[in-house]
């Protein structure tokens, strides 16, 4: 099975070493793990898979530069981001590998992770796992393009293991190292070093001739901070309240027939009325 190459990205993240074991040892083919440490070190795990890049430190989070810097050191046929608070299911690195194609960006099934127990949440309170997300219609006329959860798709796709989705949380995709390196992702310019990746990766590939999908032949269990956990790190407004700016202006308003035709290939989304499309002048139309 060929090479995976794993990033994951860490900013004073308590959890960083519990989502590296559990990495390693859920991974049955052959890994590499590209640990980037955003302005602080950190205990670190000796295993022969596991590498570590230091950036130094800066007020504004680094995410995306210190993907960039992983991949373009790394060997892997394949490339994976991984936030460092996730479980991975067994067979998780093998099982993607199998199922993406070239010009796909794959995410596995989403969970809840409980990190006291490290297990998911899911079989405890048996709520739906994440297989799909889409962009508010709500949010999108307030200049934010924010994914969230589509449960009613994932009721009546239930039994399509591999299928198209709108957008993803970002916490987690899979895709050929060719497709990662032809599209560019990562960017920095106009998305700041951190935040929109779903909107960037996702608006990307749908425009591009390739798929964004699930497979739910595997999963992830990805922590919800919320008041419980927090951020583990201070979060910088100014440069988040840029890079959504920024998704929000060259997807839906530059670019907005790119975006609306997206939306409307998923079409019944829900809350997007179909009056959303109409064209009501130049540079606008009824969902911006």
């Amino acid at each position: 099975m060929a090479l995976v190459t794993i990033v994951i990205p860490s900013r004073t993240e308590v959890y960083l070493n519990n989502t590296i074991k559990d990495v390693l040892a859920n991974a049955t083919g052959d890994i590499e793990i590209f640990v980037v440490l955003d302005g602080y070190d950190t205990e670190r795990i000796d295993d022969k898979r596991v590498k570590y890049i230091m950036i130094p430190f800066n007020d504004l989070h680094q995410k995306r530069q210190g993907i960039n810097t992983a991949v373009s050191l790394s060997q892997g046929k394949f490339v994976m981001s991984l936030d460092a608070h996730c479980l991975v299911a067994k067979g998780f690195d093998e099982i993607m590998a199998r199922d993406c194609e070239e010009n796909m960006v794959m995410i596995p099934r989403r969970y809840k992770l409980d990190p006291i127990t490290w297990t998911t949440k899911n079989h405890l309170d048996h709520s739906i796992p994440v297989d799909y997300e889409y962009w508010l219609y709500y949010e999108s006329q307030n200049g934010f393009l924010k994914p969230y959860k589509w449960d009613q798709r994932a009721i009546s796709r239930k039994d399509i293991m591999i299928d198209d989705t709108m957008t993803m949380q970002a916490s987690c995709w899979f895709m050929h190292r060719t497709w990662f390196e032809d599209r560019g992702f990562m960017s920095i310019k106009g998305y700041t070093g951190w935040g929109n990746e779903d909107v960037e990766i996702a608006m990307e590939t749908h425009t591009n001739g390739g798929r964004v999908v699930v497979n739910k032949n595997t999963y992830y269990a990805h922590l919800y901070k919320g008041a419980t956990f927090g951020r583990m790190y201070k979060s910088n407004f100014a440069q988040w309240k840029q890079m959504k700016a920024y998704g929000y202006q060259h997807w839906a308003v530059d670019r907005r027939e790119d975006f609306l035709k997206v939306i409307k290939k998923f079409m019944p989304v829900p809350n997007w009325p179909e009056e959303a499309f109409v064209e009501v002048s130049r540079g606008t139309c009824a969902c911006i």
